[in-house]
C-alpha cells in the first residue's frame, strides 16, 4: 500500500455572482472526464450564505463560489484546452463539439480555424463570461497538458510576461520552464514582447503572454489557489507573492502583476468537506477574521476551543 501524497494541482478559482451550481453542472457537461467532487455552502459570509463548487475539467481541479456580482469575468486570465490527436482518436470532432457548446450564449473572440500555429484554434467567452482557447495540437509534438491556465499581460503589464514567469519560477519549489516564443518585426503585437510562454509550477502547467493591443486587467474573479501541507508552506508563499496589503483577506493576495492568488492549508479544504454543520460555522467564522490563514487556529475552532 502506497504512502504517496496525492499530487495537488494549483486550482482555478472562478468567482460568480449567483451561478456556481449551474456553471459548474455546464463546464461538467461540456468537457469530457469532467465531475463535480464537492458542494459546500458557506454560512453568515459578507456576501450571505455562498456555494462552494469543486469540479474537474478533463481532469483538471477547479473550484468556484457565489459570492455577489464584485467582479467581472475578462480574458487576463483563459483556459488553453489541448485536442491531442495521439490522445484522443476524435480529437477533431471533440473540439468541434465543445466549440459548439461553449458558443451557446458566448462570444467568439478568435473563430474556430486554420491557424499558422495550429490546424484549428478558437478563442471564444462562454455565456457567464469565462475565456477558453481551444486548440487542436499536433500529435507529433510533446504531450500537453489538457487543461492550461494562461495569464495575458496587457496595459501597464505589458512587457512583463517573461518577467513574471521567471518570479513564479524563483517562487515555487516544484517548477520548471517550458518553450518561450517571441512577436518579430513582422506580428502584429510589440516585436520582442513574449507571443507564448509556458512554465510549470508544482505539477500545473501555466502559459505567459504580452498583448499590447488588448486592455484589461487581472482581478479577483479568477484566482489561482495553492494548497500547502503546513503553515512553514503558508508563511513562505504569502512572504514570496503578497505585494498588496489591502488585498489581504481570507487567504487571498494579489501578487506585483495584481494577479490574485489564495493561499490555502490542505486541512481547511478537508475540514470545509467532512466537517459537520457545527463545526464548519465555527471554522467559517474563524477563516473570515484572518489574512493569512494559520492552522492552529483553525483546527481550534473547529474543535470548538
Amino acid at each position: 500500500m502506497s504512502d504517496a501524497k496525492p499530487v495537488r494541482l494549483i486550482t482555478p478559482h472562478l468567482w460568480f455572482d449567483k451561478e456556481a451550481m449551474e456553471a459548474s453542472r455546464f463546464y461538467c457537461s461540456v468537457f469530457p472526464d469532467s465531475k463535480i467532487t464537492s458542494t459546500t455552502t458557506l454560512r453568515n459570509t459578507p456576501s450571505g450564505d455562498c456555494d462552494v463548487v469543486s469540479f474537474t475539467i478533463w481532469g483538471h481541479p477547479f473550484q468556484a463560489i457565489s459570492a455577489g456580482p464584485f467582479f467581472q469575468f475578462n480574458p487576463s486570465i483563459s483556459f488553453i484546452v489541448h485536442f491531442d490527436p495521439s490522445r484522443e482518436k476524435n480529437a477533431r470532432e471533440l473540439i468541434d463539439e465543445v466549440w459548439y457548446k461553449l458558443s451557446e450564449g458566448g462570444t467568439t473572440l478568435m473563430p474556430l480555424d486554420k491557424y499558422p500555429f495550429s490546424e484549428r484554434y478558437g478563442w471564444i467567452k462562454d455565456k457567464y463570461g469565462v475565456t477558453w482557447q481551444l486548440i487542436l495540437t499536433n500529435p507529433e509534438d510533446k504531450p500537453r497538458p489538457t487543461v492550461m491556465p494562461s495569464l495575458m499581460f496587457t496595459g501597464k503589464n505589458c512587457g512583463k510576461a517573461e518577467e513574471a514567469r521567471e518570479f513564479y519560477l524563483s517562487v515555487f519549489r516544484n517548477s520548471k520552464p517550458g518553450a518561450l516564443f517571441r512577436y518579430s518585426s513582422h506580428d502584429p503585437d510589440k516585436e520582442g514582447t513574449v507571443m507564448f510562454s509556458g512554465f510549470m509550477l508544482e505539477n500545473t502547467w501555466l502559459a505567459a503572454m504580452d498583448s499590447a493591443r488588448k486592455h484589461f486587467n487581472f482581478n479577483e474573479a479568477i484566482s489561482l489557489i495553492v494548497y500547502c501541507e503546513t503553515q512553514e508552506e503558508i508563511d513562505y508563499y504569502w512572504e514570496k507573492l503578497s505585494a498588496v496589503p489591502e488585498a489581504e483577506q481570507c487567504g487571498w493576495l494579489k501578487d506585483r502583476y495584481g494577479v490574485s492568488w489564495q493561499i490555502v492549508p490542505v486541512a481547511l479544504d478537508e475540514m470545509m468537506t467532512e466537517c459537520t454543520p457545527e463545526q464548519l460555522d465555527r471554522v467559517t467564522r474563524a477563516f473570515l477574521k484572518m489574512k493569512k490563514f494559520h492552522i492552529a487556529d483553525l483546527e481550534k475552532a473547529l474543535r470548538g476551543e
